[in-house]
């Protein structure tokens, strides 16, 4: 009788545990689309990007005092919601989503008391240059019917106050040391008196104007047109010269000789603060930078390996010079050869991937040409999304403005096929989109660190893959990567003063086989962009040592394939919330065996 008791009371324990988990979970996803809806409705733009077009016709003025309230009472609320859920409760699935969401809201609210608004604008990142972006109508923003042309003429509307928002901030900015470098601004104030010209003919913002559908009723073609060119003439174009010139006579001379965010108040928190934003990790910028250079040396050591295996007797420099000007390797003469060239890599590719994957995306992939009018301004190849529904393909976009000049060796083709398409960003980011078992809110990448780092991961496996098998090939993978690793040591050195402009721009041509004019973009690029370039390299080596710890652990049991299926199939996390999961992905396979 009395084992009969305890049997029932473990039932009832069991009952009631099952049903608090799935009543917790219940909760859990009812806040993740309350979550998930009242983030697209705050930041509009984020929404137009996922393909939520309910939103379409608005922009807040994000960088004003009343809206960055608005904002952190919104990542508030949800945390302290988030914090009534028993996360034990949760499957290992829930458990991944409860802990992104905390690292977003957690995150969201560190930045309160950092003042970023007071520096809106650069030549890197800045709303006024990707209204520009939308506004060629070959954006995320639609220009399909007459209510697509409405909602752009009243998100256009409401951008106006948030330049004047832009320059009272700069404004607040100069009072409180709070300014960007002067190098940034002098390349920012074209970007901004082009957005200002009033030549029709050449302003992208009356882009959408030569292109309105022949389905649309004259009496709208004329209203729509009438609307715009008033807009455009009284409001927008007025206001970006108004911000160009303030940016020319009135910040430029108020803005920094130095490089780098030590040289501002608050900077070094502001810099701790990017480098959890972009690479999600709290290690030091002192332990990153040393990283760096421990990474850079082991690289060069390889690359002093390869040029001794091809015979050359120079130095590693002169080398360098050799890839970059011997005509070998700038074989081609038109722009379909070097497209060619990409497609017999992916076909080379194609029958080695079954032994390193089980999960395959539904998006289609292509490989394209850059247009015309994009392929002048693309440094290299680029990978564009396709579409959430499968339905638009991943795309492989390559730009050839002159074939003569594509070295096959800097920086590889098969590399950067490997990293940019297959299976890099087209596998991680499209099986991400396509994943209906994860929350909306998850289904758009948000961790650099763990996207860039997984693409980069994959340069690794490109031997796996029938790739580099001659040592030119392999010389391109590791200028990739030494690009990477240079990285590290360069935007800590700009940002903590370890380096002027000068001497990151030395650093980096001393390293790697660059041009001065290349160089010096990628700096400045770092100077705009504080931790963004870091999460690359940070991201692979977790990755890489997370491989080699279930190796070591596992033994035997150590499957290449299914670690790959644990990496792709609850997407992309935080780096600390990665190893947290694949510590319990480990332990699971010790059980299986």
């Amino acid at each position: 009788m009395r084992n009969m008791k305890k049997v029932v009371l473990l039932l009832m324990i069991a009952v009631t545990a099952i049903a608090t988990a799935a009543a917790q979970t219940t909760k859990l996803h009812r806040l993740f689309e309350d979550y998930q809806q009242e983030y697209q409705q705050l930041f509009p733009l984020d929404a137009t990007f996922a393909g939520d077009h309910r939103y379409d016709d608005q922009l807040p003025d994000d960088i004003s005092a009343p809206f960055l309230a608005q904002e952190h009472s919104f990542y508030e609320k949800y945390l302290q919601a988030l914090h009534t859920i028993q996360r034990s409760s949760l499957n290992t699935a829930d458990r991944i989503s409860y802990d992104v969401l905390q690292e977003m809201l957690e995150t969201g609210l560190e930045k309160k008391d950092l003042r970023l608004e007071y520096m809106p604008v650069n030549q890197f990142t800045s709303l006024p240059a990707l209204m520009g972006q939308l506004g060629t109508g070959t954006s995320a923003q639609p220009f399909n019917t007459v209510k697509d042309y409405d909602n752009w003429l009243k998100r256009l509307t409401a951008f106006v106050p948030w330049i004047d928002t832009c320059i009272a901030n700069f404004n607040k900015g100069i009072q409180t040391g709070l300014v960007l470098p002067k190098i940034l601004v002098i390349k920012t104030i074209p970007q901004m008196t082009a957005l200002a010209a009033t030549d029709t003919a050449k302003n992208v913002f009356y882009q959408p104007l030569k292109h309105l559908p022949d389905s649309f009723a004259t009496a709208d073609k004329q209203r729509i047109s009438q609307a715009y060119q008033q807009v455009l003439a009284q409001q927008l174009l007025p206001a970006f010269k108004r911000l160009a010139d303030y940016l020319q006579n009135t910040y430029l001379p108020a803005a920094t000789d130095s490089a780098g965010l030590s040289a501002v108040p608050g900077g070094a928190a502001i810099y701790r603060y990017y480098i959890r934003f972009h690479a999600t990790t709290d290690e030091s910028p002192e332990s990153i930078y040393q990283t760096g250079l421990r990474e850079v040396a082991r690289i060069t050591q390889r690359m002093e390996a390869l040029k001794v295996q091809t015979g050359f007797k120079g130095t590693l420099q002169e080398f360098f010079h050799y890839l970059r000007t011997d005509p070998k390797f700038t074989p081609f003469t038109t722009p379909e050869q070097v497209l060619d060239a990409y497609r017999r890599i992916y076909e080379k590719i194609k029958p080695h991937l079954p032994a390193l994957f089980e999960l395959y995306p539904k998006t289609p992939f292509e490989i394209r040409r850059f247009e015309a009018f994009r392929e002048a301004s693309q440094a290299g190849p680029a990978y564009v999304v396709g579409s959430a529904d499968a339905t638009r393909p991943g795309v492989f976009y390559v730009p050839v403005p002159d074939a003569t000049k594509v070295n096959v060796t800097f920086y590889g083709l098969e590399v950067n096929f490997i990293h940019e398409a297959i299976p890099g960003h087209h596998f991680q980011i499209s099986l991400q989109q396509e994943n209906k078992s994860l929350p909306a809110f998850r289904r758009q990448p948000a961790f650099k660190g763990f996207m860039e780092g997984w693409a980069l991961y994959c340069e690794s496996l490109g031997p796996l893959l029938g790739c580099y098998t001659d040592p030119y090939q392999q010389m391109g993978a590791l200028n990739n990567e030494m690009h990477r690793a240079i990285r590290l040591v360069v935007d800590v050195g700009i940002h903590t003063g370890k380096m002027t402009r000068e001497q990151a721009i030395a650093y980096m041509m001393a390293h790697e086989p660059v041009s001065e004019s290349i160089a010096i973009a990628e700096i400045e690029r770092y100077m705009a962009f504080p931790a963004q370039a870091l999460t690359y390299k940070i991201g692979e080596l977790k990755i890489q040592a997370l491989r080699k710890k279930y190796e070591r652990q596992l033994g035997p049991a150590f499957n290449l394939r299914s670690f790959h299926t644990a990496l792709l199939q609850q997407g992309d996390m935080p780096l600390n919330v990665l190893e947290s999961y694949l510590d319990e992905w480990a332990a699971g396979q010790t059980k299986k065996h």
